[in-house]
């Protein structure tokens, strides 16, 4: 009977055979591609997307895309360090960032570079940091950016952008950020005294950059007011006793500075023209500023032995005995400076009486003559 029907169908009945089993398996494709997926709505993200459907494609490490530029921008995000992070943490979606993104397929990045994408989403911080705006203006990094310099630091190159953490809890992590664009600097501040006790010994007392730079309000020596103002920064941890004696360190820095004619003469331009520089020199100008050492360490710029060659940077005709007018901000003493000590106490003395002898003299004049008027009016 078989081979009687496929007799019957002919020759062409193979090739019915198989056309037959095509349009089945094309029926059947289409059926089940277009069958309801109970996980449909996971994979394809749809007007609110939760931060779960978009790490279903997101946490592929190997996701990248391809500017105008051929730069490749990674866009895989590790989903454990946003989950850490303070936004992860706070329970921020992925729009409230990205609040461009509405569905799938994504629109098209519009920017030629990484840098310029970068820059320009950093005023997305902005919508929920208002309170910074005031106190980015001005700071160094917006005036590079102001002037087109696209290397000058934004949100995201200190925060990061993901995986942002708290920057207040680790002080090192702080200083460890601004190496990524001031290696250099961060270099010699490393080996600094104080970037050895912070970084090397987890010192919580000593400065990290922030403290002396500002977080936001960035300021550096390229401008007057920062150098003018520089030792109301140091005189903030150098003049505490709490802070210093644990270290034996002289807290009267501020007091003899400002009564020799450096620090006289600055004062005066702190009050009367604070925008204007002066020439006269603050702590880092015999200090250091980055490379700021112990006294007594055998590069200190203020180790007696280099202590003329840093006075000359102001005075190059300094002589070698020049730099022994410094008291090293202590007071005179017997022991230390006994002639100054003498000098000091005669003038002390010796300027009250001179002056109270001459108002003694002018009043006791000024009543004699009044008296003798007196005597003449009676007598005429």
């Amino acid at each position: 009977m078989r081979k009687r029907k496929i007799k019957k169908m002919g020759k062409n009945g193979p090739d019915r055979l198989i056309s037959v089993g095509l349009i089945v398996a094309v029926i059947g494709l289409t059926i089940i591609l277009s069958a309801p997926d109970a996980n449909a709505q996971d994979r394809e993200p749809g007007p609110n997307p939760d931060n779960n459907t978009c790490f279903m494609c997101h946490h592929n490490p190997n996701l990248t895309t391809t500017l105008p530029s051929g730069e490749v921008i990674n866009q895989g995000v590790d989903e454990d360090a946003f989950n850490a992070g303070v936004h992860g943490e706070a329970g921020l979606s992925c729009r409230e960032c990205h609040s461009n993104i509405t569905g799938y397929p994504h629109p098209e990045i519009d920017f030629e570079s990484h840098r310029t994408y970068t820059i320009a989403r950093n005023t997305t911080c902005i919508e929920c940091h208002s309170e910074v705006t005031a106190e980015l203006s001005g700071n160094v990094h917006e005036i590079a950016l102001a002037e087109g310099d696209l290397e000058a630091a934004v949100c995201t190159d200190c925060h990061g952008s993901h995986d942002t953490i708290s920057l207040r809890h680790e002080r090192s992590i702080i200083s460890h950020t601004c190496q990524g664009c001031h290696s250099q600097i961060f270099n010699l501040y490393r080996n600094s005294v104080h970037g050895s006790a912070l970084l090397g010994e987890g010192n919580p007392d000593v400065p990290g950059c922030v403290d002396c730079h500002g977080a936001h309000t960035i300021k550096g020596p390229s401008n007057g007011q920062f150098h003018l103002f520089s030792p109301e920064i140091c005189a903030r941890c150098h003049t505490d006793p709490e802070l210093m004696d644990p270290y034996g360190i002289n807290t009267n820095v501020m007091d003899t500075w400002v009564r020799d004619f450096h620090g006289t003469t600055v004062v005066l331009f702190q009050e009367v023209a604070p925008d204007q520089q002066t020439d006269k020199a603050v702590c880092v100008d015999c200090h250091g500023v980055h490379d700021i050492l112990p006294p007594d360490d055998p590069n200190s710029h203020v180790l007696k032995e280099n202590l003329l060659e840093t006075c000359r940077k102001c005075h190059p005709n300094a002589s070698v005995n020049f730099p022994d007018a410094w008291m090293s901000h202590y007071d005179a003493s017997l022991d230390s400076a006994p002639i100054v000590f003498w000098v000091t106490w005669f003038y002390r003395l010796r300027i009250p009486a001179v002056i109270g002898g001459m108002l003694v003299f002018v009043v006791s004049d000024f009543i004699r003559q009044r008296i003798d008027i007196r005597k003449e009016k009676n007598n005429g």
